[in-house]
């Protein structure tokens, strides 16, 4: 077998790593009284690994006839099912299934879809990969990569060309952009380093939920916020497309490097079925692809664990006291959303 994946999967991976990451899944636990850390009651984690562990009974392994696959919400969902058609014909290849496009229009609505098994595998933004986690059971084991290694993105605060915020503490009194309360890079990771700046979003200035990125890069280059903290990678692509030019905006502060969208799978997915799906994302050639062109210069998918690459955005959840529930999930969606409305009858 592992001759057979060394000779498959050809860039980024040896056959020992990907053996190792698809052999992780062929041994399930869990008992009905166990460990689980912030896991849901519905799940629990003897492995200390962070995440639900496979259920011990076969019963309740899933095993359906198509796999239901979900990307992040964004702006357009339609134009990213295009993007994944060629991934999903090769993930329908790999593992005997159909494969079924799920347009998500929210993180809660996607975290629920999982939870209630009506969605298999999906890539969840960096922020609600913790509520997926906890909450519906989602087993990350893959990020985009370049040349093997994980390409991850910063958190960027931006500003109109010509405005006059130069620094964080300008931004007190002002309309501020933020994505989603559960986007790190548009929410999270913001309150938790701007708050030892000195500046406490929602306080010392006006938070309005744009509800994606994309809205929130748009906004602020047509002046409907004053500034917008944002993820790197979304205004990297968007720029590459044309949408706005680097010139249009200001970037006036920036983190260090987070992870981006993770990849991965509902906890309880037959063990069998579960490799193959983790084998057809590491051994999924990109050269040629609507993936490459769409995430170029990032080249694959790279194997990674909650447990170690999600550290930091679990710690900045923690600085914020996020609570992970369904309710606080949803509540907090609903606040976006209705923010969002208002703003537009304005």
């Amino acid at each position: 077998m592992i001759t057979h994946l060394n000779h498959t999967f050809k860039r980024c991976l040896t056959g020992t790593a990907l053996l190792a990451v698809i052999l992780a899944w062929t041994v399930p636990s869990g008992a009905a009284e166990c460990p689980r850390g912030d896991l849901d009651v519905r799940f629990c984690d003897e492995d200390g690994d962070l995440v639900a562990d496979t259920p011990t009974d076969p019963s309740k392994w899933l095993n359906p006839d198509t796999l239901i696959f979900s990307y992040t919400p964004v702006e357009d969902p339609s134009v990213y099912e295009n993007v994944f058609t060629e991934f999903m014909e090769y993930l329908a290849k790999e593992t005997g299934k159909k494969t079924k496009w799920y347009g998500a229009e929210s993180y809660a609505a996607q975290v629920e879809a999982m939870r209630s098994g009506r969605l298999h595998v999906a890539g969840i933004s960096t922020g609600p990969t913790v509520f997926g986690v906890n909450l519906a059971g989602y087993v990350p084991f893959a990020i985009m990569g370049k040349e093997g290694k994980i390409f991850g993105y910063k958190l960027q605060v931006i500003t109109p060309k010509d405005s006059d915020i130069k620094e964080i503490k300008d931004m007190k009194g002002r309309k501020i952009a933020h994505v989603t309360p559960t986007s790190n890079s548009g929410n999270q990771a913001p309150r938790a380093y701007f708050k030892e700046m000195g500046v406490v979003p929602g306080k010392d200035y006006e938070v309005l939920y744009s509800g994606k990125h994309d809205n929130s890069i748009m906004g602020v280059v047509n002046k409907d916020y004053d500034a917008a903290p944002i993820a790197s990678s979304v205004l990297d692509r968007m720029i590459m497309k044309g949408m706005l030019k680097r010139e249009d905006i200001n970037i006036i502060w920036e983190s260090e490097t987070f992870p981006t969208t993770s990849y991965g799978l509902v906890y309880n997915l037959h063990p069998d079925l579960a490799r193959k799906v983790i084998y057809a994302f590491l051994s999924f050639d990109w050269a040629g692809t609507e993936l490459f062109d769409e995430f170029k210069p990032r080249d694959g998918f790279v194997p990674i664990t909650f447990k170690k690459h999600w550290r930091p955005i679990r710690l900045i959840q923690k600085e914020n006291g996020v609570v992970y529930s369904q309710e606080a999930l949803r509540a907090e969606d609903a606040k976006a959303a209705a923010k969002r409305k208002k703003k537009k009858k304005k």
